[in-house]
């Protein structure tokens, strides 16, 4: 079988992309011009002009009317196929780069890293009362957890430097680190209860949504507590004849079951 050799584009192929029939060839370069071709011949049919970046990719709708384009140039452009006119664009503007900061003041504040700018700080009232000694952010980054001298961690939203959840001990906190297990079960859930309220709340009455995504939070908590202790389980019959292992094994368990749990808080601000 021979390649079908197709010259157009001008700079290097970034994306390739067969509509349904496999027909039609759509290409994306570095050019700023997606172009469609005779998927049999290689014959060019046309180009899409309106981007002012290099375009990374594309997909087609089912119907082979309507091409969707992403581009360097920080917009998504939607097509007519047939036609190659623009419907409508979508702009998204320069990729957000910030700061979170702490220290002795325990104030929490939010900088502009290419300005500069002081972006946004922490109420005060709710925030730490002495040092904060440490700041760790979640590996979605949308909320992070700080310690402090005045015994207790607390744990924050990102986007609106709300404090969603304290934490008290007994003793000075110099260190906090998030487990990315936890992070992990919070964000699987939080996503399916949001896909939920986005499925339901068109067409179902808001009290029946509401006890819906309730009971879909319990059965998704209650089947990772499940599989955690069947987890530990295994862990702790290797140790069966090391009576102080047991008990701290159990102990640091208990904790963790614990800081799992304080997440049904939040899930049910959701609900």
């Amino acid at each position: 079988m021979r390649p079908i050799l197709m010259k157009g584009h001008e700079r290097p192929l970034t994306f390739l992309k067969y509509n349904r029939d496999g027909d039609l060839l759509f290409s994306c370069a570095k050019d700023h011009t997606p172009t469609v071709w005779f998927a049999d011949n290689g014959e060019r049919i046309g180009t899409y002009r309106g981007h002012n970046g290099a375009v990374w990719s594309c997909d087609v709708s089912r119907d082979s009317m309507r091409l969707i384009t992403g581009s360097a140039d920080q917009t998504v452009k939607l097509w007519n196929v047939q036609t190659g006119a623009q419907l409508c664009t979508f702009n998204f503007g320069s990729p957000a780069r910030t700061i979170v900061s702490a220290g002795e003041d325990a104030v929490i504040r939010i900088w502009d890293s290419e300005t500069g700018k002081l972006l946004r700080e922490a109420d005060k009232e709710s925030g730490h009362k002495k040092t904060i000694t440490s700041l760790t952010k979640s590996a979605d980054c949308s909320h992070f957890l700080t310690g402090s001298l005045d015994k207790s961690a607390k744990l924050w939203d990102t986007r609106t430097l709300t404090l969603i959840k304290t934490y008290v001990t007994e003793r000075p906190v110099n260190a906090v680190a998030m487990s990315p297990l936890l992070d992990h079960v919070r964000s699987t859930v939080l996503s399916y209860v949001y896909m939920v309220c986005a499925t339901l709340r068109h067409s179902i009455p808001k009290s029946i949504v509401y006890c819906q995504v309730r009971e879909a939070k319990r059965s998704l908590l209650d089947f990772f507590y499940t599989e955690l202790g069947k987890l530990e389980q295994k862990r702790l019959s290797a140790l069966l004849n090391e009576d102080p292992a047991i008990m701290e094994c159990r102990s640091a368990l208990a904790k963790r079951l614990e800081l799992y749990r304080s997440a049904q808080a939040e899930i049910d601000t959701v609900a």
